[in-house]
């Protein structure tokens, strides 16, 4: 198989899967999915009409091993198995996605829509509070960092600061929501 630079961008990633039974490389399954996603299919099953359509084509880009690509079910069964804080990594890596000195950076908590389990018919279900991220937009260049998920027993305000020194970040400038500017907040550096 040819190595382009999609491919390479994750070969750092561990694979969890099995060695027994294995057909497709997990760098081969992990670019077809990027670029699937990156054409404006959402969902397993448009990826799979999406590498059906384009077959010829990514066989001829790619050239894996027998001509064979990974169905759509493969790509799922990899992607069950990735770390997505690892594969975020490798993305923004690939693409250069990282804050320019002097760029701004908008940061805001959002709390993810059906992620509160009060209460359960399953009683092996236990309640858990909802989740809630900060995330980080390069203004200047339309991009949005990794999310930063907040503790559930704090909330966006005292996160913030960790968030960015989590970024170690130096010379930019950040922009908060109103929220972030409470008169007794943390002094940010």
């Amino acid at each position: 198989m040819s190595q382009l630079a999609i491919v390479e961008a994750f070969a750092d990633l561990c694979d969890r899967r099995r060695t027994a039974g294995q057909r497709h490389q997990q760098t081969l399954c992990l670019a077809l999915f990027t670029l699937a996603v990156a054409a404006g299919n959402r969902g397993f099953l448009a990826i799979g009409d999406w590498l059906k359509a384009y077959h010829v084509e990514l066989v001829a880009l790619f050239q894996p091993p027998k001509d064979r690509l990974p169905s759509y079910s493969t790509i799922r069964r990899v992607l069950l198995g990735v770390d997505y804080r690892e594969y975020s990594a490798c993305l923004a890596q690939f693409f250069g996605i990282k804050p320019l000195p002097g760029g701004t950076i908008a940061s805001d908590g959002k709390v993810l829509r059906g992620s509160y389990e009060a209460i359960s018919d399953d009683p092996s279900v236990e309640s858990h509070p909802a989740i809630l991220l900060v995330s980080a937009y390069i203004v200047e260049r339309g991009l949005i960092l990794e999310p930063y998920e907040v503790d559930s027993r704090t909330n966006e305000i005292t996160a913030l600061p960790a968030f960015i020194e989590q970024m170690a970040l130096k010379g930019v400038v950040f922009a908060f929501d109103a929220i972030s500017t409470q008169k007794n907040s943390t002094d940010y550096h």
